[in-house]
């Protein structure tokens, strides 16, 4: 079948990768699908996901694709695999976007949190750009732009992808649960803003709610490093960084409504030295 009905213009396409813009592999992905279709639209996510760090480019995708339209495609590529045997994707999410993407925990975020209806692995013996067969480094441009270009111009169906595998064997992340035990929410710093220097945790407000914590109420917090302690203190809830003196912490509810914690106008991280992902495990309960 061709794409759904539903969709009264050709899909968005946009771009997240761990390239910048120091060189010229952003501009050679978007000749290519301009290439197969120049009525296409492009955009762009990010391109500055931290080098070769998948859990980054899976959390991004879950902060960002579901705002976008039934129908976008979205290009993540963070492949510290190229070349070699994962398997290169597109998923269809339960909101009806499509990711195409190396299956190397880029979809770790979007399958626990969003859903993933199905999952195809690209055939690249038909959704190759045949001009580039003798290189196996920029699956990006050749492969992924490739097959996002043709999908969203109408060139080849959800199906001509390549073949369904199940989504049980899409590679995840293992990371705990957010929880309560014993009175304190535990759960891990998910990922940080590295222009603000905000810490986000993957423990939700409604969590907290359930201890009885508040606006206003002040929370003792410590956060660890694969069970080393690196930051303990005590920080009010309140409900934007202004409420409280510049340089000051503070704990708030960020964009995704999960616990997060920042200064005013300045950056938790740097103070701190605290990062993110599975190891960075974290608790807080109230004073």
């Amino acid at each position: 079948m061709r794409m759904p009905e539903v969709f009264a213009h050709k899909p968005i396409l946009v771009f997240q990768t761990d390239f910048t813009y120091a060189e010229g592999a952003v501009s050679s992905m978007y000749g290519v699908v301009k290439s197969v279709d120049r009525t296409l639209e492009i955009f762009d996510g990010t391109h500055y996901i931290p080098k070769f760090d998948t859990w980054s480019a899976s959390y991004r995708l879950y902060q960002s694709l579901p705002f976008w339209p039934e129908g976008t495609i979205y290009v993540s590529v963070v492949d510290p695999g190229v070349g070699t045997a994962r398997r290169a994707c597109v998923a269809r999410t339960s909101g009806g976007q499509y990711v195409v993407t190396p299956d190397n925990g880029a979809l770790t975020h979007l399958v626990r949190y969003v859903g993933i209806e199905e999952v195809r692995q690209i055939d690249e013996r038909t959704n190759r750009l045949p001009s580039t067969r003798g290189t196996s480094v920029f699956a990006g441009r050749d492969v992924f732009g490739y097959t996002a270009a043709r999908l969203a111009s109408g060139a080849i169906t959800w199906e001509e992808v390549g073949p369904c595998y199940p989504v049980e064997e899409v590679v995840v992340h293992d990371f705990p649960e957010p929880a309560i035990l014993d009175g304190v929410a535990t759960g891990i710093v998910e990922i940080v803003d590295p222009n603000f220097g905000n810490a986000w945790t993957n423990v939700p407000v409604a969590l907290l709610s359930e201890l009885g914590v508040a606006y206003g109420d002040l929370l003792r917090v410590e956060i660890c490093h694969a069970g080393e302690s690196v930051y303990r203190g005590i920080v009010p809830f309140v409900r934007s960084f202004g409420m409280v003196e510049r340089g000051d912490p503070l704990a708030y509810t960020n964009e995704v409504m999960n616990l997060a914690f920042a200064l005013s106008q300045g950056s938790f991280i740097e103070r701190t030295g605290v990062g993110f992902g599975p190891a960075w495990s974290m608790r807080a309960w109230r004073v």
